[in-house]
């Protein structure tokens, strides 16, 4: 049975959402319900649910920040085997709205949840989640999740910026230690980023840094439509990329121009080179 978690701060929202859901798709099982952002991130990676609706405007953490972290829980790369899930935004603000369903990348719902509108989007929900099943029988071809794309990333990022417009400027430079030295790299100089348990190597054509910063709040960061995000714990920048072949185990690995190094493409995010 595909499972849900339904998000939103209202009380009296969450159950005409459930209400509505069981008219509309009845074999979805909602397995949890979130007052908050920061509720959703962490009921999610408890229960792993198919679909989460995100109301927009949360407190703690917005919709948005809360799908942004969903996007960087482990998926199929861990132990765990979870596939990851489709996000839907429940809003009341069209103007947000019109802009995620515009670019294809995720549905949404307008408070209050209108019957037919809400059958369109489990329509499409259960297309993708459909389609994802197919690809996800082989590692070679797995689409990537709506939550793992590049398109997705530009677009949470950009939502964020008109809900909190204060929010500071994307990062031009990294501070980084160099042997005994702190240096500033300006991002377009930058290679790639991979990290590990403490740090996040930063590599240039000509050198290698460290910084104490995990890759999932360099997402917050820096402009993703420069970075590609090829592994939970790897970002590529995309006018690096010289091209991607396979192993003998059949998983991609990305070359990139100044450097020898292979960068290994988890199955999740497969589908960004679908076909090469």
């Amino acid at each position: 049975m595909p499972t849900a978690l339904i998000a939103d701060d209202e009380r009296l929202m969450r159950e005409q959402l459930r209400a509505r859901l069981t008219e509309v798709w009845p074999e979805l099982q909602i397995v949890a319900e979130a007052r908050n952002g920061q509720e959703a991130v962490d009921l999610t990676e408890q229960h792993h649910p198919d679909v989460v609706f995100l109301d927009i405007r949360m407190p703690v953490l917005t919709g948005v920040d809360a799908a942004r972290q969903i996007a960087q829980l482990p998926t199929l790369d861990d132990a765990n085997g979870w596939p990851g899930c489709e996000i839907v935004f429940i809003t009341a603000y069209d103007q947000y709205a019109v802009q995620a369903f515009e670019q294809g990348v995720v549905d949404y719902v307008l408070k209050p949840a209108d019957p037919e509108r809400l059958k369109l989007t489990v329509e499409r929900v259960r297309q993708r989640m459909s389609e994802r099943a197919y690809h996800d029988t082989s590692a070679a071809s797995a689409a990537p999740l709506a939550a793992h794309t590049p398109a997705m990333q530009q677009l949470l990022q950009q939502l964020a910026a008109q809900i909190s417009p204060q929010q500071p400027p994307k990062l031009q430079w990294i501070q980084a230690t160099v042997r005994q030295t702190i240096q500033m790299i300006p991002l377009e100089d930058i290679l790639f980023f991979i990290s590990d348990e403490k740090y996040t190597r930063v590599q240039t054509a000509s050198m290698e840094a460290l910084i104490r910063k995990p890759i999932k709040e360099l997402v917050e960061e820096i402009d993703m439509s420069l970075f590609w995000q090829i592994h939970r714990s790897t970002l590529v920048n995309i006018k690096t990329i010289a091209g991607v072949g396979r192993d003998e185990r059949g998983r991609q690995l990305v070359s990139v121009r100044g450097s020898s190094e292979k960068l290994e493409v988890s199955r999740s995010y497969a589908g960004l080179f679908k076909g090469m």
